[in-house]
């Protein structure tokens, strides 16, 4: 399976969550973070996932991955080896025009970040960028949930 998804800056939360239908909270680590193969568990109140990324092309819009639901219990468990290599959210959806966007609000040691993902069916597909988003970092791997894992810390602007 493919994933293509174009990643923003968020600059106006508010405006962006007066917006949002529904959200979840998520906390997500990471059992490899070799870059050719990134392993993520995700554990949210409803379900759960395991995933494995491959690398991203170079415009970093597109890279393999697979992901499967996981008994809640496991997830538990497999977060348990991720040892400090995790992060917490909260995921809202927000649809704006023809597409949702997936609006990650960070907590902890990343509290302040927050990143809007939207997934495209091609590379070339255009889509209406609502107001609310700020600069765009798709392919910059410093905004890459696996490496937010790694230096715990927002990245610098």
């Amino acid at each position: 399976m493919v994933e293509i998804e174009r990643k923003f800056l968020v600059s106006n939360l508010a405006q962006c969550l007066s917006q949002a239908q529904g959200s979840s909270h998520m906390t997500q680590g990471y059992l490899s973070l070799d870059p050719a193969r990134t392993v993520r568990v995700r554990h949210t109140p409803s379900q759960s996932f395991l995933t494995i990324k491959g690398p991203p092309n170079a415009k970093g819009d597109t890279r393999s991955e697979f992901e499967y639901t996981i008994p809640q219990e496991e997830a538990q468990q497999l977060l348990k080896f991720c040892a400090d290599k995790i992060i917490k959210k909260i995921r809202h959806r927000v649809p704006y025009g023809n597409h949702i966007f997936e609006v990650d609000v960070f907590e902890g040691a990343l509290s302040g970040l927050v990143l809007a993902e939207v997934e495209l069916g091609s590379s070339g597909e255009s889509v209406d960028l609502p107001s609310w988003i700020g600069k765009e970092v798709t392919g910059d791997k410093r905004f890459y949930n696996s490496q937010l894992a790694q230096s715990l810390a927002p990245p610098e602007l």
